[in-house]
């Protein structure tokens, strides 16, 4: 299991981030993060990582463990090294290499069989590579650098896998795809973490759910009764604007409206 246990993340010595989150990513599973924008879920991610301190961020209090070992503090090679992948929102592929560097560039701590290993494995998944193999990566579609950037996380055979807004900024029709492929990596054996705005999609597939507000963990549910939860169902689907400001909100929104009425 992968798990975030009481976690508390403050940037620049001064911003508290994160204020006591608690989750767990069982293996087998795909494991939903919902909130909205500035709730700290790419936080989360980056204290699992180990890609905090890039941002002038550190773990104050909490910790962070893959089968009870202790992540906290370690380099992000070694955060790989010991099974845990990502894939960062906005994909950050490189754009000036080839689709297929950018394929190796995600095996490099590898040895040259595990890599051709893998680049078979990455163009079964995604056959839109295979046919680009030796194309610049920065003229794909948007919905292909994003196939490229979890193809790349793959790369290093990952058993957990964190993505951060994957459906971010593609067509209808490559959200449905990349749903789809979220669930053929966790039937390969790659449990997830799936960080998303598309709430809609994300509990569609995933077993649990965790809601994420102000730093803080406000609901956490199997994905099922998330799905039917009508604070969930108001928030994510009938609120816009100014009116989503927090799910708490909701209640709010409801009563206004059965007053109006």
């Amino acid at each position: 299991m992968l798990a975030v246990e009481n976690l508390e993340v403050v940037y620049e010595d001064v911003i508290l981030v994160l204020k006591g989150v608690s989750l767990q990513v069982p293996e087998g599973s795909i494991v939903a993060l919902l909130g909205p924008n500035g709730a700290g879920k790419t936080t989360v991610i980056r204290a699992m990582t180990g890609l905090l301190d890039v941002h002038r961020g550190r773990i104050s209090k909490g910790r962070v463990t893959l089968d009870g070992r202790e992540l906290g503090g370690l380099p992000a090679p070694k955060i790989v090294e010991a099974g845990v992948g990502q894939v960062m929102e906005g994909r950050r592929i490189f754009r000036e290499f080839t689709v297929e560097e950018n394929l190796k560039a995600g095996g490099h701590t590898a040895s040259r069989a595990d890599i051709s290993e893998g680049l078979e494995r990455a163009y079964a998944m995604f056959p839109v590579l295979a046919e680009r193999r030796k194309q610049t990566a920065g003229y794909l579609s948007g919905g292909e650098q994003q196939m490229l950037a979890i193809g790349r996380a793959l790369m290093a055979r990952p058993r957990y896998l964190l993505l951060d807004e994957p459906s971010l900024g593609v067509a209808p029709k490559i959200v449905q795809q990349l749903r789809d492929l979220i669930v053929q990596i966790k039937e390969s054996g790659t449990s997830v973490l799936l960080v998303e705005q598309n709430a809609s999609m994300a509990l569609s597939i995933a077993t649990h759910g965790y809601v994420l507000e102000t730093g803080r963990v406000v609901m956490d549910k199997p994905a099922e009764q998330l799905r039917e939860d009508d604070d969930i169902r108001e928030f994510y689907l009938g609120l816009r604007g100014e009116e989503r400001g927090s799910l708490r909100d909701v209640k709010q929104y409801r009563r206004r409206k059965r007053w109006l009425s």
